[in-house]
């Protein structure tokens, strides 16, 4: 047969009648539906192929039918990047909050869901209940105020967490205790008092220097200097005292030829705590040399400046050939001087030597003639001279500690002055030296001021009328201008 012949048609013949019949037209719409898209038996998964009790010809319901079926696919991929991101970790993480919970999801079982990675902790306590306005819920004998032991309780509990992060409260906070106000100042206290300490023990440990240890910023100047050369070796404290610790150390080389090291250094390190230093910034904050760089709201830098004017004095009383140590370098709050002794032993102080008479009546002469020395050439007062900032040294008095020296144009520079020679008489005077002058007429020798007075009340009253005469005179005709270049000083590093 051609195939592109005609086809046999075969006509089928029916009456009117069954042309008009409707269920014709429906048998035969069947068979063309039928002939187009043959029928593919598929069993549908879900819940919602239940029976014909369910209408699907409406929009609505397949509608809702196809956003649970997304649903469930979404959950099922969330659970497979769970176990793909978990594994075998015995930390894990869960997508609970962003799944799609369904009445009809039987795989998602409350055996499967751990309490921790859900909101709901069936362990923690409920919140305390908010007490209303008007400060009380309730009526008749069920008033319960915000007074109420339990409502406090609870309170105090939840208050806990405001503590610092360092005071451990425990697992309490979860267990629905209940704190007595007693109970929970106490605690609130000892938080406070733990916290406090542990501020000032962090401040000790990173900027103090604590008694015959120094801290990590100054033993790094103390490598630096070893390393460059400067220092061959540091051996260990010698002094303590209320300000500094003094260490020996041997001396280097030099970088440059002019200057000589020591074969043995004293290496003083001013101490950066600051209880020294609460009652001393009176020697400092009247000195026109720092006046205008003083700032009690900088405690750092009143160290600082404390161990430069040190620095400073003893580069006059070098300079005017008194005894004292030669200063090498000052580097922030170390100072590297020369050391007053012999092989790693320091010379003793005045007043743990026991000298001849001779030689007592030698030292309290060299001492007088120091302080004239330094009140008339160096133009300071030593400030706290006594017999235990002077060294017995090669048979000769030798000066020590004089960072809190002033000059005569000090404020208080004539007291300090009155103070020293007290200190000075009195012992010397004990020692057996009858030459010995007195206070007053210690004061005049080295002053020069001839103050007449009969007894030491009026005494000190003139000194006073002095120093106020000298204050306003330095008020009326301005500051005192002065550098420090004149004085020859040894090298500052401020790094």
């Amino acid at each position: 047969q051609c195939p592109w012949g005609a086809p046999n048609t075969t006509s089928i013949s029916c009456s009117l009648a069954d042309v008009m019949s409707e269920q014709l037209a429906k048998e035969l719409q069947l068979e063309e539906e039928n002939a187009a898209f043959p029928e593919v038996v598929a069993v549908a998964e879900g819940p919602f192929i239940t029976g014909e009790n369910i209408d699907t010809s409406s929009d609505l319901m397949l509608a809702q039918m196809l956003q649970m079926e997304f649903d469930r696919e979404y959950d099922a991929q969330l659970r497979r990047e769970e176990k793909k991101i978990n594994g075998d970790s015995k930390v894990s993480i869960s997508f609970e909050n962003y799944r799609k919970v369904h009445p009809y999801d039987s795989d998602s079982s409350e055996d499967e869901v751990d309490w921790q990675d859900t909101r709901h902790d069936p362990y923690r306590a409920d919140k305390p209940t908010t007490t209303p306005r008007r400060g009380f819920i309730g009526k008749g004998k069920d008033i319960t105020t915000k007074h109420d032991e339990v409502v406090c309780g609870r309170k105090n509990t939840a208050r806990m967490e405001n503590f610092a992060p360092e005071f451990q409260v425990g697992d309490g906070i979860g267990m629905d205790l209940k704190l007595s106000n007693q109970v929970f100042n106490a605690l609130k206290q000892h938080a406070y008092s733990e916290e406090r300490r542990s501020a000032r023990l962090h401040e000790k440990k990173e900027h103090s220097t604590a008694e015959k240890a120094v801290d990590p910023k100054t033993r790094l100047l103390l490598y630096k200097m070893v390393n460059a050369g400067m220092l061959e070796t540091i051996t260990g404290c010698i002094s303590t005292g209320k300000e500094s610790v003094v260490f020996h150390a041997y001396g280097g080389e030099s970088a440059t030829e002019d200057k000589v090291i020591p074969s043995e250094c004293a290496i003083k390190v001013f101490k950066t705590t600051l209880n020294e230093f609460k009652n001393r910034d009176k020697y400092i904050k009247d000195d026109y040399r720092f006046k205008d760089r003083f700032s009690k709201l900088n405690p750092r830098k009143i160290i600082r400046m404390w161990a430069e004017k040190e620095m400073h004095n003893l580069t006059r009383m070098q300079n005017a050939g008194i005894p004292c140590p030669q200063v090498v370098i000052l580097k922030k709050h170390v100072l590297v001087m020369s050391f007053i002794g012999k092989d790693q032993v320091p010379a003793p102080k005045l007043k743990d030597v026991t000298l001849s008479s001779e030689d007592m009546k030698k030292a309290y002469y060299q001492t007088l003639n120091m302080m004239q020395q330094l009140y008339k050439e160096c133009n300071l007062i030593h400030a706290d001279l006594s017999e235990y900032n002077m060294l017995w040294h090669d048979g000769k008095v030798w000066l020590i500690d004089v960072s809190q020296s002033v000059e005569p144009t000090h404020p208080h520079g004539l007291e300090f002055l009155f103070r020293d020679c007290r200190n000075v008489s009195q012992f010397f005077q004990k020692g057996g030296v009858s030459e010995a002058l007195n206070e007053r007429e210690l004061f005049n020798a080295v002053s020069g001021l001839n103050i007449t007075a009969d007894n030491e009340v009026d005494f000190q009253a003139e000194i006073e009328a002095l120093e106020k005469m000298n204050e306003d005179h330095v008020q009326s005709h301005g500051k005192k201008l002065s550098t420090f270049s004149s004085d020859g000083d040894p090298p500052i590093d401020d790094e």
